[in-house]
């Protein structure tokens, strides 16, 4: 330790004409980040990347983000970052027949309703402990941690916009999502979309993915048959919740 403490290159530094990236932990307790910074500063055309945390040892702190560097020097290409996969249970539910319902209100009156349907999904939203992904004027994409609950938020939504003389229909269905910042993508996402595409007013579909995950919780449904579902592959058994 004596020895590398008096290891001294700086004399050498500006003769190194191969790509380089110095490296150096803030709060590093052994070398102070500013020697590293200097170290980069002498050698040409280095690149310096400065981490947080006080470890020296490199392999026990943010290695990935280390090795990406790493692989980045060596190869020329940022690794591209694994996408952010959560599993969820994604509503879709829309508002039937609302192009002729704005045209019998007129534009002031049918906002005036739109808010007050946007108002009753966000109160159910927040009672089931959903997540609005995505909102379109007369529909909504929420996410959800647990089918049940989805479930009877839609039944909820239903029930409440259906006060308002409106009728929707929503679909629900389990899967695992992509994580896009606060909205979600991939193959969940556009199974759920289409299973909404299928109920009939007031009707909440659901997949059979969901259907199995809510046995034991009181609900209970009607079989819907097994359906196509536009560009998704294969058939899908389809349920309307009873009720």
């Amino acid at each position: 330790m004596k020895m590398n403490t008096h290891v001294d290159v700086r004399d050498i530094l500006p003769s190194i004409r191969v790509p380089t990236v110095v490296m150096h932990r803030t709060e590093d307790r052994d070398a102070k980040v500013e020697e590293g910074r200097f170290i980069a500063s002498q050698i040409t055309s280095a690149r310096f990347v400065e981490f947080s945390g006080a470890d020296h040892s490199w392999w026990t702190q943010d290695r990935d983000t280390i090795l990406d560097e790493i692989e980045e020097l060596v190869t020329g290409v940022r690794p591209a970052p694994e996408p952010d996969r959560v599993l969820a249970t994604v509503l879709f539910a829309d508002i039937i027949g609302s192009t002729e319902r704005a045209r019998e209100l007129g534009d002031h009156r049918w906002a005036e309703l739109l808010e007050r349907f946007h108002v009753a999904v966000q109160r159910e939203l927040e009672h089931f402990r959903g997540r609005e992904v995505d909102s379109a004027g007369d529909g909504f994409l929420a996410a959800f941690d647990g089918p049940a609950r989805a479930i009877r938020c839609a039944l909820a939504v239903r029930d409440q916009v259906g006060r308002l003389g409106l009728e929707l229909r929503a679909g629900v269905h389990t899967g695992e999502c992509e994580r896009l910042g606060d909205k979600f993508a991939g193959i969940a996402v556009h199974t759920g979309a289409r299973v909404a595409s299928l109920a009939g007013p007031g009707e909440v579909v659901v997949s059979s993915t969901v259907k199995d995950l809510v046995a034991g919780s009181g609900l209970e449904f009607a079989e819907r048959g097994e359906h196509e579902l536009k560009g998704v592959p294969g058939r899908w058994r389809l349920y309307a919740v009873a009720g």
